[in-house]
């Protein structure tokens, strides 16, 4: 199922692939890659246990994308070890690791849907017409049910920071 006009990009609508995520639903499976000492795989079960935050960005290449990946790794530094914080696109592990070297994120596990797009597919948050990840955030609670989604209708805007970080610490 495909959702078209369910977001613009730069004011053109675009197609999401699958159902939007709901608010109570068990949040969808996924696989997403990392490169740490070789590949490292994060998925849904790996959420499991604390509140995890999971930031969702078209590419780590574009400005308003560094600024959300940045104002979210500020803001999840304070929370430490009690909630899991995510950030997920379609680059390759190897330049999301670049970038964040470079930019000192460090609070946030980076990781990409490369491979079988899993997460933008299961999530309803693949652009098909772009193949990139529109620009979302969603928090999940301990258990695994999603607690807070955003889809951002212009996927060059930034996502409401604090109704998701208000979210997130409303679980602490």
């Amino acid at each position: 199922m495909s959702r078209s006009g369910a977001i613009t990009f730069k004011g053109n609508p675009m197609t999401l692939a699958g159902e939007a995520v709901a608010v109570g639903q068990a949040a969808p499976a996924f696989t997403a890659h990392y490169f740490k000492d070789g590949f490292q795989t994060l998925g849904t079960e790996c959420l499991k246990g604390k509140p995890s935050l999971i930031s969702v960005i078209p590419s780590i290449d574009t400005g308003v994308c560094q600024t959300q990946t940045k104002k979210f790794n500020e803001a999840v530094a304070a929370l430490g070890d009690a909630v899991n914080a995510v950030t997920i696109s379609l680059d390759l592990p190897f330049a999301q690791g670049r970038w964040c070297g470079a930019e000192g994120v460090e609070n946030l596990q980076v990781v990409s849907d490369y491979q079988d797009r899993s997460f933008g597919n299961n999530w309803g948050m693949l652009i098909e017409e772009l193949k990139l990840l529109a620009r979302g955030a969603f928090v999940i609670d301990a258990d695994g049910v999603v607690q807070y989604a955003e889809v951002v209708a212009e996927a060059t805007d930034e996502p409401n920071y604090d109704a998701a970080l208000d979210a997130l610490k409303g679980l602490l």
